[in-house]
């Protein structure tokens, strides 16, 4: 067999194929990672939003409801940016157990897959924080108007 053929064709168990699976398997996790990069710009974007509101609102005018209202959605905004974070650090883990298995041939199984259970409840606790602050936010502004 001649050296081209080597390279188009390896063989099942060429380290080139371990390499390959392991890039395969990680690809799924790092497009997830792309995603919580997405909800995370968005939630610091609403806690900026409130952290403005809060600072225009302040002085001797101020609306005590309103104040409390924005220091719980402050709280509920940095416990989403946690949770969604925490999410992003188990998926950064998955992918890097993930890709160690495949190359040293070993089933990690017991560790990728609690590790991608905790990492979906994260998002899930940080995606139901961030619609607790909307609903809150639309509460404001319908007592507004």
């Amino acid at each position: 067999m001649t050296l081209l053929a080597l390279i188009a064709a390896p063989q099942a168990g060429a380290p080139v194929m371990g390499l390959a699976k392991a890039i395969q398997l990680s690809v799924a996790p790092v497009f997830l990672l792309t995603a919580i990069a997405g909800v995370l710009g968005v939630i610091s974007n609403r806690l900026a939003r409130v952290l403005d509101r809060a600072s225009a609102i302040q002085g001797p005018a101020m609306d005590g409801q309103d104040m409390q209202l924005l220091r719980r959605r402050m709280g509920l905004l940095s416990r989403a940016i946690e949770s969604v974070t925490i999410t992003g650090v188990l998926v950064s883990a998955v992918v890097a157990v993930t890709f160690i298995s495949a190359i040293a041939v070993v089933d990690l199984a017991a560790i990728v897959v609690p590790l991608f259970v905790v990492a979906m409840l994260a998002l899930i606790a940080g995606l139901l924080l961030l619609l607790l602050d909307t609903r809150m936010a639309s509460r404001m502004m319908r007592r507004r108007f």
